[in-house]
């Protein structure tokens, strides 16, 4: 079992930040159409925001222990598309946006 640095503890304290939907709200979410439709796709038919926002629900339901380094640059990946994506906020109502669903996917509603 590795031990976990001060930098593992600080990019673990931002991905709790940063993601704050649950694993079941996610996991709900994730099931909808409108989650589906939005974020680039790659090589299937699945989003890289879909994909990742699977990932964020196993990674939820993790032991602090049990995380790799790969789960840690994970976290990383998704504060940052949060982070960066919540600078890019439409003007107005943003509801029912494609902005918001794809932030969702990444575990980050920002009506929350």
């Amino acid at each position: 079992m590795a031990e976990h640095t001060p930098s593992d503890k600080a990019t673990l304290s931002e991905f709790h930040s940063a993601v704050n939907m649950t694993a079941s709200q996610l996991k709900k979410w994730l099931d909808t159409d409108e989650s589906k439709e939005v974020g680039q796709k790659k090589d299937s038919n699945e989003s890289v925001g879909h994909q990742s926002g699977r990932r964020i629900i196993t990674l939820l339901g993790k032991k602090q222990a049990d995380f790799t380094s790969d789960d840690y640059d994970h976290m990383k990946k998704v504060t940052g598309y949060v982070h960066r994506h919540l600078e890019q906020r439409p003007d107005g109502d943003v509801s029912d946006t494609r902005w918001r669903y794809s932030l969702m996917n990444w575990g980050h509603d920002p009506l929350k």
